[in-house]
C-alpha cells in the first residue's frame, strides 16, 4: 500500500521537540462525519520488548469481520519510553508496516489514545492527521479524564471529560465487563467511533481488529 504522509516531521528528535509537533499537529485534527459507512478497518497492535518493536495489522471487511488482508513489522525502537509521547516509539514502526498492505483501509482502529490525551494528539490522531485517514483510538485504560459510573450492560456509553471538555466515551463491549475508552483519532465522530467499536466486538471486550493484531503479533513473534 502506498503510504504518503499530509505532515510529515522528523522522528529523531528530543522530548521536548516532540511535544512541540504534537501541540503544532494537534490543530490538524479533525472531527466530522465519515463520507460513507466503512468497509474495511484495520486493528494496529505494536509491542515492544527491549530494543525491537513490532508493528502488527489485520484489515477486517465490513460488517462480517473476515480477515482481509495482514502484515507484520519488526525492527529497532527509535525512540525513549516518554509518557504522552508513544507515538514517537511507534510510529516509526506502523508507517512501514502499512507498506506492507495490500488492501487500503477505509478506517484505523488503533490500541490506545486518540483525543483523550494531555495534548489531545494521542497516537491515533498522529496517524490520523500524517495519513489524513479516519482512525480512532480504543485504549484499555484511562491516560486523562473521567467519566460518570457505566450501567452493567453491553453498550452503555459515558462521556470522558478532561479539563471540562468530552475527550472520548468510557464503552461497556460487554455486560459486567470494564469499559473500554473509545477516542476520535481523526476524520470522524466520536458517535462514528463507539458505534464502530460495539460493532467490532463481538465477542470479547476488545474489538476484533485491535484484538487479532494483538493474536497476530503473539503468532509471528513464536
Amino acid at each position: 500500500m502506498d503510504v504518503t504522509l499530509r505532515h510529515a516531521h522528523p522522528w529523531q528528535v528530543s522530548p521536548a521537540q516532540a511535544v512541540g509537533i504534537q501541540r503544532e499537529l494537534a490543530g490538524q485534527v479533525r472531527e466530522a462525519p465519515l463520507a460513507g459507512p466503512p468497509e474495511r478497518v484495520a486493528g494496529l497492535d505494536v509491542s515492544v520488548r527491549g530494543d525491537r518493536v513490532r508493528t502488527a495489522i489485520v484489515v477486517l471487511g465490513l460488517p462480517g469481520l473476515e480477515t482481509l488482508d495482514e502484515a507484520v513489522w519488526e525492527g529497532a525502537v527509535a525512540f525513549p519510553y516518554v509518557p504522552g509521547l508513544l507515538s514517537f516509539r511507534e510510529l516509526p514502526a506502523i508507517l512501514p508496516a502499512l507498506e506492507r498492505l495490500r488492501v487500503a483501509p477505509d478506517v484505523y482502529m488503533l490500541d490506545g489514545q486518540g483525543r483523550a490525551h494531555p495534548r489531545r494528539f494521542g497516537l491515533a490522531c498522529h496517524l490520523g492527521v500524517l495519513l489524513d485517514r479516519p482512525a480512532l483510538g480504543v485504549a484499555k485504560s484511562l491516560l486523562v479524564g473521567r467519566c460518570e459510573a457505566l450501567p452493567e450492560g453491553r453498550g452503555a456509553e459515558a462521556p470522558l471529560v478532561h479539563r471540562g471538555e468530552v475527550v472520548g466515551a468510557a464503552v461497556r463491549t460487554r455486560a459486567g465487563v470494564q469499559p473500554v475508552y473509545v477516542s476520535v483519532g481523526h476524520a470522524l465522530t466520536l458517535a462514528e467511533a463507539t458505534a464502530l467499536t460495539l460493532a467490532t466486538a463481538t465477542r470479547y471486550r476488545i474489538p476484533e481488529p485491535t484484538r487479532r493484531a494483538h493474536l497476530l503479533s503473539k503468532r509471528t513473534g513464536a
